[in-house]
């Protein structure tokens, strides 16, 4: 291939120069932002001699061009449009800069919140326990000591994360924003600053003090901001806009002192006289609009979001419900919109087990079957996208059930004592009312599993037998390693390519193969070769085969996003490798809290170069027969 003339050709069809913004790759796809994504001719590039396929997501053109020649069409088209390369996160915010304004904020929120979830987890879940055991020591259920140590520490350490949110906030917003996050941070202590009142004591002590601001305009409530969310997002964003500001004018020599001091006083005299008071009446005025709803008579409100909330998750805009919750737990103590959220979640999950269950194809279950205890454990992405959706009759009945499980969750008023957790751990954010939401997850489980078992899912006619068809060969060990032969590079339930919940490698514009969902974290060389490519972010490697088999080995679905963090790489490019020889290890607990499924993709990228492909399906172990291929 000439890597040359197909990045000139990439080039002249994509608008040439002035219309690339930037432009980066990853294992096997060349990745663009276009300042005019009309004046790209798609179609002829998709005509381009080594494209196989384009198609636009997230505000970036992707063409894809396979492991070992995305790499050097990128080096050439770099070169001839005479640009700088970019790291795929600065092409992430091209891109995202290009969005328009209501998909940029679900994104920013997702980015503020997302990191830290953990946080907000740990002190729900902690705090979920202690009033759980604090309800049974007050009646008697159990007898404890409440003065030692272990419990007084850990009522102490319950509330720790939500006592200083603003705090979490404002460093992760700041960050967010692009400004200094430890500036951030200083807003978010000066909204909770111990000489302010706490907000908590508002309801029943009154407002103590106020304060003549702009020169006795008018008075402020000198209140903190504990529980609030709004207000410290948009208090920071201010901040950060006024940093770079700053920056850019301020001399250098003045730049270290100026810039901090005059950001973080201006900041907070806007917060606490104009952005704190409008913000907190605007982000009052949304949970008590949403409490409204998910309180209308007879539950109905929360039937409707209940059944809709797994749509929104399809959207991507799921992300804007942390603000929903963080804000119910300030106003109410509880958040009531976490259950309705884990109703859908469960509802999802049992209607892809009843596809696991009611289907006869070997190949369905092997996906929807992992898949279903995934989203049961409140991981939904790998059921939604790789089975329900796929079948669409069951995500149907998913959300009827998980409209259900929600209106049952709102006429006896189920609240959640943090957030960040849905599915079966769920109910450690809800040990107040745990019989509650167990029937929740009952209803929700129960509606789901029999819809779908009913109306939701019946399998596809089996076409019918060719009558030359031979009988399979049976497998033989992997040490005999034949020619043409792939053995597996981790164990798992192995299934077609087909099946992988991700289109790019369902359709075969990277060659067709298998899918693993894997039993471990360790990818071991399928036969002896050697490797054509490591990607940076050590997810995907390449192998060659001595009889020219090219094979890309992909860990998980979009997990390129996760930049390295939980894989780890023992081979580099040109290295002569031996089957069963170690190439990459990878962490299957991170690759789901980043939401991402972790099936394996085992894809031969040249496979039009041979005759027949077998895919062995079922149980694998490591180096067992996965593919064969007949040589042409």
């Amino acid at each position: 291939m000439d890597y040359k003339k197909v990045a000139q050709e990439i080039y002249d069809k994509v608008g040439r120069k002035e219309n690339i913004v930037s432009a980066a790759h990853c294992a096997t796809r060349l990745r663009l932002v276009l300042v005019d994504n009309a004046k790209c001719d798609a179609k002829a590039v998709e005509e381009i001699e080594g494209v196989k396929g384009v198609f636009s997501a997230s505000g970036q053109l992707q063409i894809i061009l396979g492991t070992g020649v995305v790499n050097k069409v990128y080096d050439e088209f770099i070169a001839i449009a005479g640009i700088s390369a970019a790291t795929k996160d600065e092409v992430k915010a091209a891109a995202a800069a290009r969005q328009n304004p209501f998909k940029r904020a679900i994104k920013t929120l997702g980015d503020i919140f997302v990191p830290i979830i953990p946080a907000i987890v740990a002190s729900g879940f902690l705090m979920g326990i202690m009033e759980a055991l604090n309800f049974m020591v007050n009646n008697n259920f159990l007898n404890i000591d409440t003065s030692g140590s272990i419990y007084v520490f850990a009522n102490l350490f319950s509330n720790t994360a939500y006592t200083f949110l603003p705090i979490l906030i404002a460093y992760s917003a700041a960050k967010a924003f692009g400004g200094n996050p430890y500036l951030g941070a200083v807003i978010g202590m000066m909204m909770i600053h111990p000489n302010l009142q706490n907000a908590w004591t508002v309801a029943t002590e009154g407002v103590k003090q106020t304060q003549s601001v702009w020169f006795g305009l008018y008075s402020v409530d000198l209140v903190g901001y504990q529980g609030h969310v709004i207000p410290v997002i948009i208090a920071v964003w201010v901040m950060c806009f006024l940093e770079k500001k700053l920056h850019k004018i301020v001399p250098a020599m003045f730049d270290l002192f100026v810039t901090p001091l005059v950001s973080v006083f201006v900041t907070g005299y806007l917060t606490f006289s104009i952005i704190g008071p409008i913000f907190v009446t605007i982000e009052n005025g949304i949970i008590g609009g949403i409490q409204t709803l998910l309180t209308l008579p007879f539950g109905i409100g929360s039937l409707i979001m209940g059944g809709l909330y797994s749509t929104t998750v399809v959207a991507g805009i799921h992300h804007m419900y942390t603000v929903i919750d963080m804000g119910q737990l300030s106003m109410y103590g509880v958040t009531y919109w976490l259950p309705l959220a884990s109703a859908a979640n469960m509802a999802q999950g049992a209607a892809t087990l009843a596809v696991a269950l009611k289907s006869k194809n070997g190949k369905t279950k092997a996906v929807a079957l992992p898949s279903a205890f995934s989203c049961f454990m409140g991981i939904t992405e790998p059921a939604i996208f790789g089975v329900n959706l796929r079948f669409f009759k069951p995500f149907v009945c998913g959300a009827i059930g998980g409209a259900a499980g929600a209106m049952y969750a709102s006429l006896v008023h189920l609240g959640a004592s943090g957030t960040g957790v849905t599915g079966i751990f769920g109910l450690l954010l809800c040990l107040q009312h745990p019989l509650e939401y167990i029937i929740m997850a009952a209803i929700s489980i129960g509606v789901a599993f029999a819809l779908t078992w009913v109306f939701g899912y019946k399998d596809p006619a089996p076409e019918a037998p060719k009558a030359e068809e031979p009988a399979p060969a049976p497998e033989v060990p992997a040490a005999a390693a034949k020619p043409g032969t792939v053995g597996a590079p981790v164990a798992g339930e192995a299934v077609p390519s087909e099946q992988i919940p991700d289109e790019t490698f369902a359709t075969g514009v990277l060659g067709r193969g298998a899918g693993i969902q894997p039993a471990e974290e360790t990818i071991v060389a399928p036969f002896d070769g050697e490797i054509s490519s490591v990607t940076d972010t050590h997810h995907a490697v390449g192998i060659t085969s001595a009889d020219g088999m090219e094979l890309l080995i992909h860990v998980g679905v979009d997990t390129v996003d996760m930049k390295g963090d939980g894989f780890a790489c023992f081979v580099q490019e040109g290295q002569k490798v031996k089957a069963g020889d170690k190439l990459l290890t990878f962490d299957r607990k991170k690759i789901a809290a980043a939401g991402h499924p972790d099936m394996v993709a085992v894809l031969l990228t040249n496979a039009d170069d041979f005759g027949e492909m077998t895919v062995h399906t079922g149980a694998c172990q490591a180096l067992q027969p996965l593919l064969e291929v007949a040589a042409r």
